[in-house]
């Protein structure tokens, strides 16, 4: 059997692949409640777009597998509405003060994915 080594990302931490991942799962959940506020209908297909975007459009060498080579730019992009998601979806469904932290981890998040950002922006070259 094949040793897998980790996946090691030239500008990217610990903490800050954390603090993403949490922001993608506080979206997951922020935005598919804040839809199914206006119709249930609106819940299920929320959630497949929020987890699937990012789950199939990336950008080569910023995780291990690629299912659709997307440009830097782009997920950049993605992360940004993301995060928007989170941030707006939390104080129209939860209490302020849940919504209040969820808005600090979203800032710590994108202040800790500085370096990735910069990289991505710049064409993802190492």
């Amino acid at each position: 059997m094949a040793v897998q080594t980790a996946f090691k990302h030239p500008f990217d931490t610990a903490i800050s692949s954390g603090l993403r991942f949490l922001v993608e799962v506080l979206a997951w959940v922020a935005g598919p409640w804040a839809a199914a506020q206006h119709s249930l209908w609106f819940a299920i297909p929320a959630a497949v777009i929020l987890v699937g975007l990012p789950a199939i459009f990336s950008t080569v060498g910023d995780k291990k597998q690629v299912i659709i080579t997307t440009p830097g730019i782009l997920r950049v992009l993605l992360e940004l509405v993301l995060h928007a998601v989170a941030v707006v979806a939390a104080w129209l469904v939860w209490p302020d003060w849940l919504a209040a932290i969820t808005t600090l981890v979203v800032i710590a998040g994108l202040a800790t994915g500085i370096p990735r950002t910069k990289w991505l922006l710049q064409g993802a070259i190492d």
